[in-house]
């Protein structure tokens, strides 16, 4: 038995229908018999054919159907496909469940093609440069094949990452280091390029040595400690130390903007190191603060200070309005410790201005500086019930408290050309905070070398520098003996962070692990986030119930309790 497949047209000639039935043999034989008639007069049939098609008048969905000329069966069963139905030609199809379009096909694909795609954080023009130099790809088309994909991949991957998404996939003490539920879009297994693995923390190294030779100038040229008799080539050591690590690092995280701009824009959009951007500038101005008289006998030109303060007025601008206009990166959802970070250039660019001998903008910078550091201390200092609570991998940025108070004090006497008194309330500040970490030891417990605690030594060398120009206005044993103090810790540990350094960059070569940090999705993969959980005091929850709703769930609570109480007796 055979199915055969008639097709008969309605009355009115306006639709086909189609009749499945079986064919006895009989009519098989019949069926043979004209195929084989059709095959000796193929030219009559022809004829027939045109004459038929002719005389009937065509309708549209018969013209399609003409010109289509293409046909495809799919048998379920085997798995094959029959292609021009005249040549009968069979292609197996892949058994994987991609080519029902549905069940997250497109999805696992999308996942495959990005895992392992460095590109992903190339930047767009040097890609398609790459691409075309490749005669390969031209003469076979995968070049715009790879192009279009790959532009299609950098708009869903390079989009701006909410600064929550960051706090809630990573941890660590700079958050760079991914939690163990979260998956990159890059191999974790894998080594990355160079250029991936260089952060932007890597200009906290520079902080901790521009420093350094600021500190090691007043100690060579203050009258309170003109007793230890400190030569000036420690000064002039230290600054060109200094100054080839800076422009080493310059040099390199340069490249890395010119061939992976997208993982730089990560770094930018990072709650934690888009402060960090700061840190060039600021180290330029170190650097011309602490330049050795033997370089520069006299004052610097006012122009030196207007080509290291551009860069911090526009980030000024671009991150105080984001806290200002209460977005998505408002201060309240992204301030951090290291957000002091933001704030200090302004004490620094100010100290440079009195050096230059432009009073008046320093004062203006010293305004600018301390009104958004009152915002960042109280933000930080008493945290709104409704905002999360900050790690406690971060605890050991909580040293930036230290340098923007000893920074502001050095800025106002250097500007009033005095430490007065509100010079002195900022030292105390500084110093309070200070004893307070000291004590807290237990924070800095516990957390693996990383480039990024390089940050953490210039808090402690301004602490430094501004107890000794305290101890200039107030020379005593006391002062001078804290001076001294705090003057050997910063230095001890600026030395041994170095070596440190130099022993995972050179020996163990692990100073630049995989930066998983950039790599994060935009959305938890593999489930919904976990909202918060609503707490007793969380004011939303309190002010959106009623009154009436209140009373009745205090009676719902009680009869529980009565309930409770019954079954126990």
């Amino acid at each position: 038995m055979e199915m055969k497949e008639t097709k008969r047209t309605s009355p009115n000639g306006l639709s086909h229908f189609v009749d499945i039935h079986e064919v006895p043999e009989e009519e098989e034989e019949e069926e043979e018999d004209e195929d084989e008639r059709k095959r000796n007069k193929p030219a009559k049939a022809a004829d027939h054919k045109e004459k038929r098609m002719s005389n009937k008048p065509m309708k549209l969905h018969e013209v399609k159907r003409q010109n289509q000329n293409f046909g495809r069966q799919v048998s379920l069963e085997t798995g094959f496909s029959v292609i021009n139905g005249d040549k009968k030609e069979k292609t197996a199809l892949p058994r994987s469940g991609n080519s029902f379009g549905g069940f997250g096909s497109a999805d696992r694909r999308e996942a495959e093609t990005r895992k392992g795609d460095f590109n992903i954080f190339r930047t767009k023009s040097s890609l398609v440069k790459q691409n075309s130099l490749l005669p390969f790809r031209k003469e076979s088309g995968i070049d715009s094949q790879y192009n279009d994909a790959s532009c299609g991949l950098d708009d869903s991957i390079n989009k701006s990452v909410p600064a929550g998404r960051y706090f809630a996939a990573l941890t660590g003490p700079e958050l760079d280091q991914v939690k163990d539920s979260e998956d990159i879009l890059l191999p974790k297994d894998k080594k990355w390029p160079f250029l991936l693995r260089f952060p932007i923390g890597c200009f906290g190294i520079c902080l901790g040595l521009s420093s350094q030779a600021i500190l090691w100038r007043a100690l060579a040229s203050s009258p309170a400690t003109r007793f230890l008799h400190i030569p000036p080539i420690i000064n002039l050591s230290i600054w060109l130390l200094a100054l080839s690590v800076l422009v080493a690092v310059s040099i390199t995280y340069t490249l890395k903007c010119a061939f992976y701009l997208e993982a730089v824009k990560r770094e930018y959009f990072h709650p934690v190191r888009v402060n960090f951007f700061f840190a060039p500038s600021v180290v330029c101005m170190f650097l011309a603060i602490g330049v050795p008289p033997r370089i520069a006998p006299g004052n610097l030109h006012p122009a030196v200070w207007c080509v290291f303060m551009a860069p911090i007025m526009f980030l000024n601008l671009k991150v105080y309005g984001q806290w200002l206009s209460g977005g998505k990166r408002r201060l309240c959802k992204v301030a951090n410790p290291s957000s002091h970070l933001s704030v200090v250039g302004n004490f620094v660019g100010a100290i440079l201005a009195a050096k230059v001998g432009w009073m008046e903008a320093g004062k203006f910078l010293w305004a600018i500086g301390f009104a958004h550091y009152l915002v960042v201390f109280v933000t930080l200092y008493q945290r709104l019930p409704t905002s999360e609570a900050l790690p406690k991998e971060l605890h050991p940025v909580y040293s930036m408290f230290i340098a923007t108070p000893a920074a502001a004090s050095i800025a106002w006497g250097a500007i009033y050309g005095e430490f007065d008194g509100l010079a002195r309330t900022c030292f105390f500040i500084a110093l309070f905070l200070y004893c307070s970490l000291i004590v807290r030891i237990n924070f800095f417990r516990g957390f693996q070398f990383s480039v990024a605690w390089w940050s953490y030594t210039f808090p402690m060398t301004t602490a430094s520098i501004a107890t000794i120009k305290y101890a200039e206005q107030v020379p005593c044993v006391i002062s001078k003996g804290l001076a001294l103090s705090l003057s050997l810790m910063s230095s001890t540990m600026v030395s041994v962070l170095f070596v440190s350094t130099l022993l995972h960059a050179f020996w163990w070569q692990t100073l630049f692990p995989n930066d998983l940090a950039i790599a994060i999705t935009k959305r938890r993969q593999g489930g919904k986030e976990k909202k918060p959980i609503k707490k007793a005091y969380d004011i939303r929850r309190w002010t959106k119930q009623s009154p009436l709703s209140l009373v009745s769930g205090m009676r719902k609570q009680n009869s529980a309790e009565k309930d409770g109480d019954e079954v126990d007796k």
